[in-house]
């Protein structure tokens, strides 16, 4: 703590010194957003150094860290004090601030809700060069309830004070068959309903094949899956009915191979594993090939050489459970990207939510996750699959989330994500405007 309280004043300290500009950002090494950005001349502000675990008290639940304390350094804090963060999003790499700021999901999700829901307070840098603690019901409540979805325009998380969970050393995980969406998600409610599980989630792999993947921690296991190296975690929903992991290994099943998407890189090939070897079987090494990928442009001539058409569809969208099968219908119909992740969400209690990502209350809601590209031989106009599908979520009384490319108009955009709030909130602490603009930067990419 007194370490962080020296990074905060050497922080103020250099804001004050630092000439006046109009607009400041972040300086990062990795990003886990998924829309490309115009080059910005802005200064930078890097806080990577903020990267601390703080604090564990697994007595309390709660754990206190800076804000680009990964997950990966965060869980591994925890777990040796038996415990782990009330929600662990997917991606190791993903910052503890990033995940407040941004929208961070996992299993925990249909009892604990979004990371956000988790949080108790919030330490932040402001647009107008204030650090400002925030809590619910303090005098910086409008800011902490606007923070979660602004994606850093309302300011940066130095700290964060989270709700932890205990553990127990394995994950018990059953893999339920369903097929067809009705019934899958009326269990679904059933376990949302219950305490009968510690983790849900679930992937369609067609219409008629869908498993549910309910996990139950336990304190001892016939024996302890290993899915970063040879095995193919998505694989064995299909191949057993049920699977022991350890605590750890179950918290990042997804990451080594990004869930399914290492077979964009070709790394679910034997030989190809064995090439990259276990420790870059992760979504860093993947992103970094991607990212590649886009600066040379070697998909796009492969494409061009096939004449083919491709439009990036890389969403995650949280739908009502009443309508979840109706949208997944859609997905089948209309996009066609398989698999797709399932993964209910808890909705917080009537004004407790984040005030610009606004789910139903009173019910729960499913995330769907799907990334991938979608081919045409015909020119399409730009984001054509993409409009499709906002069209339809909203449709359905659902909402997206924004780490990857948007295709909204303004009404749209604002009609859906907190306008009044935002506005109010940005007035407050950036009066001057020196962070971006919401709509500027998730849907003009600015």
């Amino acid at each position: 703590m007194n370490a962080y309280a020296k990074k905060k004043d050497l922080l103020l300290a250099g804001l004050r010194a630092a000439p006046t500009e109009r607009t400041v950002g972040l300086t990062k090494q990795t990003s886990n957003l998924f829309r490309e950005r115009a080059p910005r001349a802005a200064p930078r502000i890097d806080l990577s150094h903020f990267n601390a675990v703080l604090r564990v008290d697994a007595a309390a639940g709660t754990v206190e860290a800076e804000g680009m304390t990964t997950y990966v350094d965060l869980v591994d804090a925890t777990l040796a004090r038996g415990a782990m963060p009330a929600v662990v999003p997917q991606l190791k790499s993903i910052t503890l601030g990033g995940a407040v700021a941004g929208v961070g999901i996992e299993a925990t999700s249909f009892r604990q809700g979004l990371v956000h829901d988790t949080v108790l307070a919030l330490d932040v840098l402001t647009g107008d060069g204030r650090i400002l603690a925030c809590t619910a019901d303090n005098e910086h409540r409008d800011l902490f309830r606007a923070f979660p979805n602004a994606y850093g325009t309302l300011g940066y998380a130095l700290k964060v004070t989270a709700r932890t969970i205990p553990v127990k050393r394995f994950v018990h995980v059953e893999h339920r068959r369903f097929g067809d969406a009705v019934r899958c998600f009326a269990e679904v409610a059933r376990l949302c309903a219950t305490a009968d599980a510690d983790f849900l989630d679930g992937v369609a792999f067609a219409p008629e094949e869908m498993y549910l993947c309910v996990g139950r921690f336990v304190d001892a296991a016939p024996h302890a899956s290993d899915y970063t190296y040879e095995k193919i975690y998505y694989r064995s929903l299909r191949e057993r009915a049920d699977d022991y992991l350890a605590a750890r290994d179950y918290l990042w099943r997804w990451d080594t191979d990004w869930f399914w998407c290492s077979k964009n890189v070709g790394a679910q090939h034997p030989l190809v594993r064995r090439l990259l070897g276990r420790k870059r079987l992760n979504s860093i090494t993947y992103q970094k090939i991607m990212r590649w990928n886009a600066r040379v442009g070697l998909g796009v001539l492969w494409n061009r050489l096939r004449g083919v058409h491709a439009e990036s569809v890389i969403q995650d969208v949280d739908i009502p459970i009443g309508r979840a099968a109706e949208f997944l219908a859609f997905l089948h119909r209309e996009v066609g990207i398989l698999p797709v992740w399932i993964c209910p969400i808890r909705a917080p209690a009537p004004g407790a939510g984040a005030a610009l990502y606004p789910l139903p209350a009173g019910t729960v809601s499913i995330n769907f996750g799907f990334w991938d590209v979608v081919n045409s031989r015909a020119p399409q106009a730009p984001g054509t699959c993409n409009r499709r599908i906002e069209r339809e979520v909203r449709a359905l009384g659902g909402i997206k989330s924004l780490y990857s490319d948007s295709y909204f108009t303004p009404e749209e955009f604002w009609a859906i994500y907190g306008r009044d709030a935002y506005l109010a909130v940005k007035r407050k602490y950036d009066p001057e405007g020196r962070l971006p603009d919401l709509y500027a930067k998730c849907v003009l990419r600015q």
